[in-house]
């Protein structure tokens, strides 16, 4: 067998063992179904921001001499006072919901651009929820007293706001809401929106009274259970993320990982607590969607997360510095709030232009960050310029092969050097009996001599292995690819291929089997199968290798690669099939070039025809 079958076989099995251990060996878990609990109870904070200890440790003002007790747990409202109580509306370009008065939660928001299914009638994906329904999912902000200061005389989770100013949160319009404490202390709380996803919480406290007050403002993400559309996929990542004293929070922060956390003993409850973050944010991130407090950058604040046991909560919090109040005084805090679907540019935006750092890692970008991350950029630009995402694939896919041609070409004027060196090669065999280290040696002398590097010619296909993981990892995790259509049957190019050869690709009125279905990996679509038939002849441009045993490799591997990739991405089966195409051309190319013509329908037409039995 030549050294070019030999290349080509080496590569084709790594490209074959790489994809069958990921798809037999790590198979998607299947979701966990949220288990029944009873409705949460909010604690409001009492971690000192500088010190990471309880707010009652913090020193009171001069006139009060000393320390407080900590403000006792504030119970959270019952369901049905959180749905009987008055809302403000919410609406905006991408954003549709209420905020509710009771705490001022914004606990009730939809996404406009974005529905649950491609059907007609399909509702818009819902983000967050009040209490009382399934999944509540919510924002909530307020106080912690210290100073002379009891729970009562903050506002807490069930605190009844009045509107001072404002009946709908717009771009243009924003709220402010107004609580007068019985100790003589006004609570504000303006809240702005712009035209995509990211809210600003200005908390303000003016003491008209004659005694110094001290209190810190928090906020809290709080989430009941887990979400209902939880992936649950191990090479995505879906629970607490943030970017935290210079690192990302990701990494063992899963839903299951922050319930198995020990007990914080700054919490009481499971959780962590991290002190002195001047550059930050944190919060909670699904496949597409995601929910991020994100302090005023620049000043110190501590934020945390924890997990309630007893009622199944999950929470981010952002503990914001201690407020000295002197009789007369005004402070305020502002800090933001983003809700809503993670879409690159609007990230980006935040990132460069509003300073939120690092907020791009939010999306997960995987091990082969720096591939995934240029990759989805071209993409994405490709697409605005064409308008689709089917053909930007393929036009990515141009693009790659580009940039790989100087290393295809050089490896495939490689592989005709070893053709011609064959003859050579076997006198070396000859020479050399069964002296391996000869043998070897002589080799390496000739490859030097003839300045052949025998390893080159599997290189652009192993490179192929890096590319495709990463662009199965971008069309896996990023809202730009779905619901993306491509032409026809192709409406969303993030799921495997919707025909099927059950219903002859539609032909029949019968429904074909759903994607999960046993029947799936059997009855594949057109992209798997057209898949298959392009790896088949891109094989057929070299002659079958004479060893009856790598004959039975290379007739299988096309269709057994069919079936395994058959339940993967619609848009990742376009890339793999614009690059066997471009691959063709490309090596039928550089072998006319070198002299060689590829006798393609011979090596066709032997492949049907029956082995004659040797003769005796």
């Amino acid at each position: 067998m030549d050294d070019q079958n030999k290349n080509l076989i080496l590569a084709t099995a790594l490209s074959f063992l790489v994809i069958l251990v990921w798809f037999l060996l790590f198979p998607p878990e299947e979701p966990v179904p949220p288990a029944e609990q009873p409705v949460a109870s909010e604690q409001a904070p009492t971690v000192d921001p500088a010190t990471g200890a309880p707010i009652a440790s913090v020193p009171g003002s001069a006139e009060t001499g000393g320390g407080s007790e900590p403000a006792a747990p504030q119970p959270d409202a019952a369901a049905s006072e959180v749905a009987d109580a008055p809302r403000i509306e919410i609406d905006t370009p991408r954003l549709s919901g209420s905020i509710s008065l009771l705490g001022g939660r914004i606990d009730d928001l939809d996404l406009t651009r974005y529905q649950e299914t491609l059907a007609d009638d399909s509702p818009d994906v819902t983000l967050l929820s009040p209490v009382g329904t399934d999944g509540a999912y919510y924002a909530l902000y307020g106080w912690a007293p210290g100073g002379g200061l009891t729970a009562e005389d903050v506002p807490g989770t069930d605190t009844m706001w009045q509107v001072e100013q404002g009946n709908v949160l717009t771009p243009d319009t924003p709220v402010v809401l107004r609580w007068d404490s019985p100790s003589g202390l006004i609570f504000r709380r303006t809240i702005t929106v712009d035209d995509a996803y990211l809210f600003e919480v200005t908390q303000s406290v003016e003491n008209p009274t004659q005694e110094a007050r001290r209190a810190a403002p928090y906020g809290i993400i709080a989430r009941h259970g887990l979400p209902d559309d939880l992936a649950n996929f191990f090479i995505l990542h879906e629970g607490v993320v943030g970017w935290v004293n210079d690192e990302l929070v990701e990494g063992g922060f899963k839903y299951d990982q922050v319930a198995d956390f020990d007990v914080s003993p700054q919490l009481g409850v499971p959780g962590e607590v991290f002190g002195g973050v001047e550059q930050g944010w944190i919060g909670f991130t699904d496949k597409y969607w995601m929910t991020s407090l994100i302090p005023q950058q620049g000043v110190t604040s501590t934020l945390a997360v924890l997990y309630q046991p007893g009622p199944d909560i999950y929470q981010t919090r952002a503990i914001y510095p201690t407020l000295d109040l002197a009789p007369g005084a005004t402070a305020e805090q502002t800090s933001r709030l983003f809700a809503g679907a993670k879409e690159w540019e609007v990230i980006r935006t935040y990132q460069n232009e509003e300073g939120i750092v690092n907020f791009l890692d939010s999306i997960d970008w995987g091990w082969f960050f720096f591939l995934t991350k240029p990759i989805f950029a071209v993409l994405h630009f490709l697409n605005i310029w064409i308008g689709n995402m089917g053909w930007s694939i393929i036009a990515l896919t141009l693009l790659i092969k580009a940039l790989l041609l100087p290393l295809a070409y050089k490896s495939y004027v490689s592989m005709a050097k070893m053709k011609e060196l064959q003859p050579e090669m076997e006198k070396i065999k000859e020479r050399a009996g069964d002296d391996r280290q000869k043998l070897q040696k002589e080799m390496m002398e000739l490859y030097k001599k003839e300045k052949v590097n025998p390893a080159s010619g599997c290189l652009p296909i192993l490179l192929q292995i890096p590319i495709f993981f990463s662009l199965y990892k971008v069309i896996f995790v990023t809202i730009e690819l779905r619901h993306a259509p491509w032409f026809g049957p192709f409406r969303d190019l993030s799921v495997p291929d919707p025909t099927s050869i059950f219903n002859l690709f539609g032909l029949f009125p019968w429904q074909a089997p759903p994607p999960e279905s046993l029947l799936a990996l059997i009855f594949i679509g057109i992209l798997p199968i057209v898949l298959g038939v392009s790896m088949w002849l891109q094989q057929k441009l070299n002659p079958a290798p004479t060893d009856p045993t790598q004959q039975m490799i290379f007739a299988w591997m096309p269709w057994v690669f069919m079936f395994i990739l058959g339940g993967f991405a619609s848009g990742l089966l376009v890339y793999w099939i614009a690059n066997n195409v471009l691959t063709f051309a490309q090596q039928y190319a550089i072998m006319r070039s070198q002299g060689y013509k590829p006798d393609l329908f011979g090596n066709i037409a032997s492949s049907f025809r029956k082995s004659k039995p040797d003769a005796k």
